[in-house]
């Protein structure tokens, strides 16, 4: 599974009639993210979603898991249980979670709550997958930045499987992350590569 995630996502937090909490966020498209800055040799690397590249999971009810930190021991509302609403727009994923008053005893919840309250927890993360290039072939493409911009490598995902959204302290790629993909420009078809692994499967 891989990870992605923007600065500045947005997140609201309202206490519900009754007990319990209201979550809403939003995870934006088209905004680039710099995965790397290339070092001293190398170009940089950006990347963003395009519209709509959450679409088919959301039209489908695939089930999708709210988490803290990617942890899947850590949830905080799921589809399933129908306490995640999701929503795509041309501009963004957005969703509502209902967190119940019981889940505000259990440690990770509360310490989640209170970090949000303090602005600790900043963004959004997805949970994804890229689908095999023999189901969805231009699911990603790589092409270059603007001259007027910079040099770097823009990957673009046009379409991904979501299995998850976490609220996270830094929305961004980890180093190990970054160096496990390879990027290329192909003769003419200009297609994001990366190493296979046997387990991998749709983000």
């Amino acid at each position: 599974m891989l990870w992605g995630g923007v600065a500045g996502g947005g997140l609201e937090v309202r206490r519900k009639k009754g007990g319990g909490v209201r979550l809403a966020g939003r995870f934006p498209y088209n905004s680039r993210a710099v995965l790397s800055d290339g070092g001293r040799t190398g170009r940089p690397r950006k990347e963003q979603f395009a519209s709509g590249a959450f679409r088919h999971s959301i039209e489908t009810m695939q089930e999708v898991h709210l988490l803290v930190g990617h942890s899947f021991d850590r949830p905080l509302a799921s589809r399933g249980a129908g306490t995640l609403e999701l929503t795509d727009t041309p501009e963004a994923l957005t969703f509502a979670a209902d967190i119940a008053s019981e889940l505000e005893d259990v440690s990770y919840v509360r310490d989640a709550l209170a970090l949000l309250a303090v602005g600790q927890i900043a963004g959004i993360s997805p949970g994804f997958r890229i689908p095999p290039e023999r189901t969805v072939p231009n699911a990603e493409t790589v092409e270059e930045e603007d001259p007027a911009e910079g040099n770097a490598l823009i990957r673009t995902i046009n379409e991904a499987i979501l299995f998850e959204l976490s609220l996270v302290t830094r929305p961004a790629y980890s180093e190990t992350q970054i160096e496990a993909r390879n990027w290329s420009l192909a003769p003419q078809a200009r297609i994001f590569t990366r190493k296979r692994h046997a387990i991998e499967r749709w983000r």
